[in-house]
């Protein structure tokens, strides 16, 4: 019933952590796939992975960063598979710090990467989308973009909230055309950046979610499946919290 066979995705991000289990879980739903990330031997592996679960997969080592990456991926997608159904736009990086310890190209860096490469992405995304009345854009954002962040990360918040308000736009303007945009919010994930918080201040964030646990990247992987599905196609300009109750909107 929840199928994307004969579907073309985007993953960035898609070498590790939750990318890399956005990009199973699409492939296990029958997507080929198109992989980004910087990291060329763990995106290798993923392509491997996605080989083997009997999808079409085309991996493309490069920097979301860079101005000319995603009208690259974007062209190198349709010359593979010619069309682009889902884009999902994941690939981040994390900054911590108050604003007295954040610099300017610290700053610059993170919106570049989580900010601005979304909206290169979406904005080349939207051509082919349009072209076949049909789209879905999905964000991963942050709950820090909801709640500041629990310890001082300024960049990585403003960059995550810049991209919900994105969200919220491109769906107005997608709408017409068939195209839905969405953003999925996660808490504290088992991933790099979780494990990167000093041991006490971890245990204080398990302790306040009131599911007891942090989650997986896979909780992130299945949000962002039914949002691409067809039968997500009435929702658009939301945000899906998967944050084990930690933040209750």
């Amino acid at each position: 019933m929840f199928s994307l066979t004969d579907r073309v995705s985007i993953v960035t991000g898609a070498s590790r952590g939750i990318g890399r289990a956005i990009a199973r879980t699409l492939a296990e739903a029958g997507s080929d796939l198109v992989l980004v990330s910087r990291d060329a031997e763990a995106l290798a592996a993923v392509e491997e992975e996605i080989r083997a679960l009997g999808r079409a997969v085309l991996a493309i080592p490069c920097d979301v960063a860079l101005v000319d990456t995603p009208a690259r991926v974007v062209s190198a997608t349709l010359e593979r598979f010619s069309r682009l159904d889902v884009l999902v736009n994941n690939a981040g990086i994390n900054n911590t710090g108050s604003i007295d310890r954040v610099d300017e190209e610290n700053w610059q860096a993170t919106l570049n990467t989580n900010l601005t490469a979304t909206y290169r992405f979406s904005r080349e995304a939207f051509g082919p989308m349009r072209e076949r009345h049909w789209g879905r854009i999905i964000n991963v954002a942050s709950i820090t973009a909801q709640t500041g962040g629990v310890n001082g990360s300024v960049a990585y918040s403003a960059s995550k909230g810049g991209m919900l308000a994105m969200t919220r736009t491109l769906a107005r303007d997608g709408a017409p055309h068939g195209i839905t945009v969405n953003a999925v919010a996660p808490g504290q994930i088992d991933t790099g950046m979780a494990r990167a918080l000093a041991p006490e201040a971890l245990r204080q964030v398990e302790a306040a979610i009131p599911l007891g646990r942090l989650g997986t990247p896979d909780d992130i992987a299945y949000a962002v499946l039914f949002l691409a599905l067809e039968q997500a196609g009435y929702i658009t300009g939301t945000t899906i919290d998967v944050n084990g109750g930690l933040l209750k909107r």
